[in-house]
């Protein structure tokens, strides 16, 4: 089982070389060995070898199977899934039960992967690392002094550990871009709508503002492409979710070659303090894009702010989504509220419309300075982060290249995407000195995730982590 691809899997399966009942044993078995000492997963699918055994079934039958037959998944803990405890990180809820599949994981169910389990993250995936007061912290599996990174930690880690081959993750701000960085695999947020986002069925309105998207976390884009597949189309649950676009795009978009490709490069985006290893490690990838047939040229990408307008606006955003939906909680069980969720809370509760309103400004100058850079390139590469991982126990470092920084926010360059709900990936560029990885973002114009996943799998395919 190690070292396959889903497709491989999948493909052996179907042609009944492998049973899923195999697959799931072997990565059952994976993760009671790893899982106690980097806790990924916190919730298991206690139905997972019996599930495994009616794919075994439905195989041996004849039946017609799905993209991914047999494919154990696992679900971050914000995703509801039917009859599994869904705790979204929070006290409040350690012992709820889900009464309902959110449709990525019916639609997961429908193309054959099995539920793994459910997968940790912070309390309703308000921060970039992953611990909280109900299971406490996710690490690394490169060290385990390390984050993970958040909020889909994890489901990073996991896949990282090889505890399972394919992970779901959600993405507001970075969510699976960090952790897929800091873990070294791939993480992949598609355009906005793509994926419908039902989680709260009670604020479907609510993954706006910012944008949030679910997403794939997996060793290859070849297995996010399938799992995109599996997922995408049109709900209605969710008011934004877009018409089914390329509709084969797990099955048939490496038809089309990325040779060719014209790729704008920003160190900073002309806002950011980032560590000189990783600029160096990403900067050191372009002689490899140019080796396949794409070129790169750095790019002057600003957004006329500076990092603290920037990521001021930005988490505003956040402040008084966290407001609006856990003041309440705040005011009757502040036990239940871990510090850095409280301080966002108390940051959000004085926001006034007007202002919230006028974010919508920033948020255009984002999107119409990335339209400038996309109409005479392909795609945006950047470091995903301003560092490599750090120790777990923080909310981020304090000082990056000698500049002090905003320890909850000011390392995280994925923000822009979030904004403006433009496809982005993260991918591995190469180790720091203490073997550590470091990511490379790349982005594309709005529908045009092919495109990310084309090239990120050329690269990858080319140039592996190790």
């Amino acid at each position: 089982m190690e070292g396959k691809s889903v497709r491989e899997l999948v493909t052996a399966i179907k042609n009944k070389e492998i049973s899923p009942v195999e697959v799931a044993s072997y990565y059952m078995e994976q993760t009671e060995k790893l899982n106690g000492d980097i806790n990924a997963f916190v919730t298991m699918n206690d139905n997972l070898l019996a599930d495994a055994k009616e794919a075994e079934a439905a195989v041996m039958r004849g039946d017609r199977t799905g993209l991914l037959h047999g494919i154990p998944v696992g679900i971050k803990d914000l995703t509801p899934v039917k009859g599994m405890r869904t705790t979204f990180g929070s006290p409040a809820a350690k012992d709820f039960i889900a009464d309902r599949d959110a449709t990525i994981v019916k639609r997961l169910r429908q193309a054959g992967a099995l539920i793994m389990g459910k997968t940790n993250t912070p309390e309703f995936g308000h921060k970039g690392t992953t611990d909280n007061l109900v299971f406490g912290a996710t690490v690394n599996p490169w060290d385990y002094t390390k984050t993970a990174g958040g909020s889909s930690g994890g489901s990073a880690a996991a896949v990282a550990a090889g505890m399972v081959p394919l992970a779901e993750g959600s993405d507001g701000g970075g969510s699976i871009r960090i952790p897929a960085s800091l873990c070294g695999i791939f993480g992949f947020k598609p355009t906005y709508g793509r994926i419908p986002m039902d989680n709260n069925l009670n604020n479907v309105f609510g993954s706006s503002a910012p944008f949030v998207n679910h997403g794939p976390l997996s060793k290859k884009p070849d297995d996010s492409a399938m799992f995109l597949e599996a997922v995408q189309g049109p709900s209605a649950t969710d008011p934004f979710s877009l018409p089914l676009l390329d509709k084969h795009i797990g099955s048939s978009y490496l038809e089309e070659q990325a040779e060719g490709l014209r790729i704008a490069y920003t160190p900073d985006f002309g806002m950011y303090a980032v560590d000189p290893e990783v600029q160096k490690a990403v900067e050191a990838t372009f002689d490899h894009w140019r080796t396949l047939g794409m070129s790169v040229e750095v790019v002057d990408l600003n957004f006329d702010m500076d990092r603290h307008q920037f990521n001021g606006f930005f988490t505003s955003m956040w402040y008084a989504a966290s407001a609006a939906g856990s003041a309440k909680l705040l005011e009757e069980h502040p036990e239940w509220v871990s510090d850095s969720y409280r301080e966002m809370i108390e940051k959000g509760k004085p926001l006034m419309a007007s202002e919230y309103r006028a974010y919508e400004r920033n948020r255009t100058t984002v999107w119409n300075r990335l339209q400038t850079v996309l109409q005479d390139y392909d795609l945006v590469l950047s470091p995903t982060l301003a560092v490599p991982a750090f120790d777990y126990h923080l909310l981020g470092p304090s000082v990056i290249d000698g500049q002090v920084v905003k320890e909850d926010a000011d390392w995280m360059m994925t923000h822009a995407y979030n904004v403006t709900g433009l496809p982005s990936a993260s991918l591995p560029a190469g180790l720091s000195q203490n073997g550590l990885p470091i990511g490379m973002q790349i982005a594309a114009n709005r529908f045009e995730d092919a495109r990310v996943l084309r090239a990120a799998q050329a690269y990858m395919d080319a140039y592996p982590l190790t």
